[in-house]
């Protein structure tokens, strides 16, 4: 008997054979993702041989944009992305309109038409969220100040490209027929898309943020684990499906809220860690899905033309987005970690010139140099993400001018002179002013414990500052912090950053300053654990909710009170 089984052989294909290279790229010391894409290669329309479906891949890749923004907001709080507002908002629109200035100009010297090269030049500005959450959780990052800065500045770029999707149709009729624009059917459009975004983000605010995380308590009390898992699911397509049906929002900017409303609930991180299997498998179907629209003889046919654009996303953005975050005066650390984020392009670029190629403004060869552009930059992109650290060491040791940079000539990064001097003695080093540093912070106040906070968000050093509480700008891992922060006398010094990168160096520095110095640290998991107290010397505790209690009442017992 026959069957019509596109979507159970789209999925074999995809997941059989990403498997297959996915292996053979890890063990060939390469990102598994290129395995991913070359299986999507092999399945395409493009390479002889049998040939999946391709709007089912992409449906399916869009449930896994679904799925991992949802995980996303699970950890993401609206604390957060209103904490990175200042260096991400303006970033993420002054970097767009220079990586956008850059692809106009390289299509208006093939002759493409202005409306083309508009759409060209926007479709390369705007990074994939997928391929860089992927990257920030390899690496551990993405709980780190500077991810959240990454996600926060994505986040930006998702809402700009939702206005940009409304407005592309009436400003391309207008061009292409009259060669004038309808200024007041564009501001319309504007106000419109503004209403809709508002109206969804207030919903998900002021009703979202107390139903579903009730909904949730009621499934979790029945007591079946597949239950659970199901409402988790439910709620993140559900939500995705009726942001973009009723308000025009994307499927991923939807599942993002979902994830930040469901974060109110106590059974978050149980959510994160059951989905998570599930986002996986979709991610994979997602880099699968890309590798299909890739047609190979454009690399042979315009070879020049695939660099250029290549070219403008790996180091175009890149530049403009570290030179952007250090003029706004963050340190080099961040700067690198943001521009390395923005080193690829994917899903809303391809969302985008699929629209231009729909309504006639695109030349045939506009999707294929995006997707060309989208496969080596994603290829790329880790490799990028693992040559940061030694970059930054390289850079740090040969040049003045880095070292300054890294350190920042700030006045956030050195005490008052007018500090209390009970803050300079005997004191506790907070680093990190997340939710577990906080809650820390709130304990120490209010037993009369002399603390001075250590954070790398200067929105939040600001802050602290301007309520009367001694806070430090830098990163903690450089001596230079922690001695502004007067740890050489301090009784104790608290590691309550997620960023587990520089906590061997935190710690180095302090005993050379302080031997004596008893050290607490947070840690992600019970490996990493184990191998910071015994690398560290330092008591270090698991967790978040469970993890801010226990290190609350250790440093409250090893501060006598």
């Amino acid at each position: 008997m026959e069957h019509s089984i596109p979507l159970i052989s789209t999925i074999a294909a995809g997941l059989g054979l990403a498997l297959i290279f996915g292996f053979i790229a890890a063990r060939l010391r390469l990102p598994a993702l290129v395995g991913y894409l070359v299986a999507g290669i092999l399945i395409g329309p493009f390479t002889p041989g049998f040939v999946a479906d391709t709007k089912l891949a992409s449906e399916l890749a869009e449930i896994g944009v679904m799925l991992l923004m949802f995980g996303v907001g699970l950890h993401f709080s609206l604390g957060d992305l209103l904490a990175v507002r200042r260096i991400a908002v303006p970033g993420a629109i002054v970097q767009m309109l220079t990586a956008s200035a850059l692809g106009v100009g390289l299509a208006l010297l093939w002759g493409w038409s202005l409306v083309a090269a508009l759409v060209f030049g926007i479709s390369l500005s705007v990074a994939s969220t997928v391929v860089l959450l992927r990257a920030l959780e390899s690496l551990h990052l993405l709980e780190t100040f500077s991810g959240r800065v990454a996600v926060g500045w994505l986040v930006v770029e998702d809402l700009a490209m939702v206005l940009v999707l409304v407005l592309l149709p009436p400003l391309a009729a207008a061009l292409t027929t009259t060669g004038a624009v309808d200024t007041s059917g564009l501001w319309r459009s504007v106000g419109v898309t503004l209403l809709q975004v508002g109206a969804f983000v207030a919903l998900m605010l002021v009703v979202g943020r107390r139903l579903f995380p009730w909904v949730l308590w009621q499934v979790q009390k029945v007591g079946s684990r597949e239950l659970f898992t199901l409402c988790v699911v439910a709620a993140a397509v559900s939500i995705a499906y009726g942001a973009t049906m009723l308000f025009g929002v994307s499927f991923a900017l939807g599942a993002f809220f979902a994830g930040m409303v469901l974060r109110e609930s106590h059974f978050s991180h149980r959510a994160a860690e059951e989905t998570l299997p599930l986002r996986d498998a979709f991610a994979v179907l997602f880099f699968v899905s890309v590798g299909m629209l890739f047609d190979p003889r454009i690399l042979v046919e315009q070879p020049l033309r695939v660099l250029a654009v290549l070219g403008v996303i790996v180091l175009g953005k890149s530049l403009a987005a570290l030179l952007l975050v250090l003029l706004l005066r963050y340190p080099l650390h961040t700067a690198l970690t943001v521009s390395a984020s923005l080193a690829q392009i994917g899903e809303f670029s391809f969302i985008l010139v699929a629209l231009g190629r729909s309504l006639g403004v695109m030349p045939q060869d506009a999707q294929s140099l995006v997707v060309a552009g989208a496969l080596l930059s994603i290829a790329l992109n880790p490799l990028v993400f693992r040559s940061m650290q030694p970059l930054q060491r390289w850079l740090l040791a040969r040049s003045e001018l880095a070292r300054k940079l890294a350190a920042r000539d700030d006045p956030l990064a050195e005490l008052p002179m007018t500090t209390d001097p009970k803050y300079l003695s005997s004191q506790v080093v907070l680093v990190g002013y997340g939710r577990v540093g906080r809650k820390l912070a709130q304990a120490l106040a209010a037993h009369r414990i002399p603390f001075v906070v250590a954070d790398q968000n200067r929105g939040i050093v600001e802050e602290l500052r301007a309520n009367g509480t001694p806070a430090v700008f830098g990163d903690a891992a450089r001596p230079e912090v922690l001695v502004q922060a007067h740890v050489a006398r301090a009784r104790m010094l608290v590691i309550a950053t997620p960023d587990t990168l520089g906590v061997r160096q935190m710690a180095a520095n302090a005993r050379l300053l302080n031997p004596n110095i008893e050290i607490a640290v947070r840690s992600h998991n019970a490996d990493e654990a184990e191998r910071l107290e015994t690398e560290v010397t330092a008591t270090v505790f698991v967790g978040e909710h469970e993890l801010a209690l226990a290190l609350t009442r250790h440093v409250l017992e090893r501060c006598a009170i």
